[in-house]
């Protein structure tokens, strides 16, 4: 009788696929390690500064739309943020291209939502729950990957019923809210929200023009400096050569499974 083989873990293909991860990816990633590093020290209270207080934030607190991201509550929040967030920002930015995805990602995406937030919890339900984490991006990026599912497969059955498939990422989100306590269900929302205005292209607008972005390209010489940069024409990744694809395994594959496999374990936004 034959003996089943086992599912090994591939370390070559692992390493392989981080070695071919973008700029901006890369860059998001370290900020996330480095903020949590910070966190480490007692002279300065990173979660306190950074995080979003709805009722702390104002004109001169509007860092805090920014910085909240970034913030996580301890290391299993940051690495399992991270696990979920990687493979979803790096198709997005090998689809958009660097530049794009630094303005997008340090303006509207995370201002946007958070101040959806803000509106919500103190105008709607009169609360101050203060919320953290990477998790809004993943679900945001949920949101801009499920409408383009849609697009060209609009359902997936269960038993007798044909469910549309832009649903799934509020499917995983009613089962995050179920599953972890504590977790910020508005917060996933205002994420998810944003990501389907997206998706559906209702704030594309909020994109800088590719014209600027191409002149900014060509005027700095970035496809020829930034090692795993991706140009706005999304042709190569720099000088390294590498060309990115919407139908590349390591990213196409891995990217849904590792993400979806985070969010059902993942952890609040907030405390």
């Amino acid at each position: 009788m034959p003996t089943p083989s086992i599912p090994s873990f591939n370390t070559s293909r692992a390493r392989a696929y981080v070695f071919r991860l973008p700029l901006f990816t890369r860059a998001v990633v370290a900020i996330i390690v480095a903020t949590w590093l910070l966190s480490l020290q007692q002279l300065w209270d990173v979660r306190a500064w950074g995080a979003l207080v709805p009722d702390k934030t104002g004109m001169a607190t509007l860092y805090r739309t920014n910085t909240f991201p970034f913030i996580h509550l301890n290391i299993f929040h940051a690495i399992l943020n991270i696990l979920a967030l990687t493979p979803l920002l790096e198709r997005f930015e090998s689809e958009h291209g660097t530049l794009t995805s630094l303005a997008l990602f340090f303006g509207p995406f995370a201002t946007v939502p958070a101040l959806l937030y803000v509106g919500l919890e103190r105008f709607v339900y009169g609360g101050n729950t203060v919320v953290m984490g990477a998790s809004v991006w993943v679900f945001l990026l949920l949101g801009v990957e499920a409408i383009h599912t849609y697009r060209t497969n609009p359902h997936f059955r269960i038993s007798s019923y044909d469910i549309p498939t832009w649903t799934t990422p509020m499917i995983v989100m009613l089962c995050v809210a179920a599953l972890v306590p504590g977790s910020s269900f508005l917060g996933h929302l205002c994420g998810l929200v944003v990501g389907y205005a997206f998706g559906l292209g209702y704030i594309k607008f909020l994109a800088p023009p590719e014209k600027i972005l191409r002149y900014i390209e060509g005027k700095l010489n970035l496809l020829g400096r930034l090692p795993h940069y991706v140009s706005v024409d999304q042709k190569t990744y720099g000088r390294f050569g590498i060309l990115p694809s919407s139908g590349n395994s390591g990213s196409s594959s891995a990217g849904p499974a590792v993400a979806m496999g985070m969010v059902g374990s993942g952890q609040r936004l907030g405390p």
